[in-house]
């Protein structure tokens, strides 16, 4: 099968990883990054959900640990879409490859093995999957990660993997979940308190930038994910608005009670 592998190995990407620092996964870690504030986005579990809060205009980056003593093909979508070929995301499309410890930055969707166009969180209907038509699974960053099948005899022959940036398969069966699961929390999140909410974000289609990828031989051990990703995202008020995201209180008024004398001379005003 077709992967890909990113040219430049990231081995100090850990160095950056700062600014209320959050990661999901087992076999490797993911994480989304804002390069607009310069942090990693926390990680906020809800309903047995994960969730991350973007802010409109900045612009993101997925970053992937390989955190296993093999190799790795992570098969990756934003919002239903394969990051690769721009595909609605399935399983047996395209992902990145990812040796033994290695690490890959996603950054945009993948244009060519030269460059990419960057990922900026904006409005739904100016997301890369809605100005496609297909808007349904706006919202949602999956990872589908598969283990490499282990050579017992002789050379073996294997469709090719991907390189740099990019990952060459893309996950179905998150697809699926992201399909039912949203269905579900979409519902239970229109009965909310919509007077608290704002458009819901989605990722769209930034400018071209720089970012290598070469092809790789890979052969997955199954054609079940061994692990799958699944992180929802939306605006810091819209996932206040579903209870995801705690209500920020001030601790100066949480127990005080008014003073009817707090100064003794009247200010001006």
């Amino acid at each position: 099968m077709r992967a890909l592998r990113p040219l430049l190995t990231l081995a100090a990407l850990s160095a950056s990883f700062a600014c209320g620092a959050a990661h999901a996964g087992r076999l490797a870690d993911l994480e989304v990054y804002d390069r607009t504030a310069a942090c990693t986005l926390p990680i906020y579990e809800h309903e047995g959900r994960l969730y991350v809060a973007g802010e409109p205009r900045h612009q993101y980056e997925l970053r992937i640990r390989n955190s296993s003593t093999a190799r790795l093909l992570a098969v990756t979508s934003v919002d239903g879409v394969n990051v690769i070929t721009g595909e609605t995301a399935a399983q047996e499309q395209s992902g990145y490859v990812l040796d033994r410890w290695d690490s890959v930055r996603v950054e945009g969707w993948r244009k060519s093995l030269d460059e990419v166009a960057t990922f900026y969180f904006t409005r739904l209907k100016d997301s890369y999957a809605a100005r496609t038509g297909r808007p349904n699974d706006v919202g949602v960053i999956g990872v589908a990660l598969f283990r490499e099948r282990q050579r017992h005899y002789g050379p073996y022959l294997e469709d090719r993997a991907a390189a740099s940036p990019v990952a060459p398969e893309a996950s179905a069966r998150a697809a699926d979940e992201v399909e039912r699961e949203r269905d579900a929390s979409g519902a239970k999140a229109q009965r909310r308190d919509e007077s608290k909410s704002e458009a819901k974000l989605g990722t769209g289609h930034g400018h071209r930038e720089a970012s290598p990828a070469q092809y790789v031989n890979f052969r997955r051990a199954s054609s079940t994910p061994d692990e799958t990703i699944v992180i929802y995202y939306d605006s810091r008020r819209n996932l206040v608005a579903q209870g995801v995201v705690p209500q920020p209180q001030n601790p100066w008024f949480a127990d005080r009670r008014p003073d009817p004398f707090p100064n003794g001379f009247v200010p001006d005003p």
